[in-house]
C-alpha cells in the first residue's frame, strides 16, 4: 500500500505543481493557483499519514517505509527551492520572464554552491533518518523495524557520494571564462 501512496503522492506533487503554474501563467488565474500550489504540501502529510497507519496496523517495516521517509525529507528540504525552480522556468518560458537563475559556471563560487547543495543533502538524509527513528519508536519492536534500521544504513550511501561533487569543484575548480568574471580592481605592484 505504502508504495501506491508514495507513487501517487510523486504523481499528484507534478500535477498539482503543472496546473498551478499553468493556471498563474497561462489562465491567468492567480487564486486558484496559489490555492493549487500551497496544496502541493498536503501530499506529505497525506504521505506521513499513510506510513504511520500502515505500520500501526501492523505492518513489517520495509524499504517502502524507507523510501517514504527519505521522499519526505526530500520535500522538506527541496521542495520549496524545486517550486522556485519550476515557476522561474515557467514564467520564462510562457510569460516572458526573466532567464532562470543558474549556479555558477565554475571557481570557488561553483564549490561554495556545491558544498550549500551538499549540506542539503545532509540535512535531508538527517530528516529522513528522525522520520524512521520516530516509525521505530512508535511500533516499538526491533522484529517489524529492522528494514528501517537498516534502510538508514543504506541510504547514508547518498550523502557519501554526493560529497564527491562539492570535493571535486574545490579541488578541480572549473575555470570561469573572462567575461564572467566580476571586474578585479589593479592596484599595480607594491613596493
Amino acid at each position: 500500500m505504502i508504495l501506491a501512496v508514495i507513487i501517487g503522492c510523486e504523481i499528484g506533487f507534478w500535477v498539482l505543481l503543472g496546473l498551478g503554474l499553468a493556471s498563474r501563467y497561462l489562465w491567468r488565474m492567480r487564486r486558484l493557483s496559489t490555492i493549487l500550489l500551497v496544496s502541493v504540501p498536503l501530499l506529505d502529510v497525506i504521505l506521513l499519514a499513510a506510513a504511520v497507519i500502515d505500520m500501526r496496523a501492523g505492518a513489517e517495516g520495509s524499504w517502502r517505509h524507507g523510501l517514504a521517509a527519505a521522499y519526505l525529507a526530500y520535500s522538506i528540504v527541496f521542495g520549496h527551492r524545486t517550486l522556485k525552480w519550476a515557476d522561474a522556468k515557467f514564467a520564462h518560458r510562457f510569460a516572458e520572464g526573466p532567464e532562470p537563475w543558474k549556479p555558477p559556471e565554475g571557481g570557488m563560487a561553483r564549490a561554495r554552491y556545491e558544498w550549500g547543495m551538499w549540506l542539503r543533502i545532509v540535512l535531508a538524509y538527517g530528516i529522513a533518518c528522525a522520520l524512521l527513528f520516530g516509525l521505530t519508536w512508535m511500533v516499538d519492536d526491533p522484529s517489524r523495524t529492522a528494514a528501517l534500521t537498516a534502510f538508514m544504513g543504506s541510504l547514508l550511501r547518498v550523502p557519501l557520494i554526493a560529497v564527491l561533487w562539492p570535493v571535486s569543484y574545490t579541488l578541480f575548480p572549473k575555470k570561469v571564462k573572462q567575461a564572467e568574471r566580476p571586474e578585479e580592481v589593479t592596484t599595480g605592484p607594491s613596493a
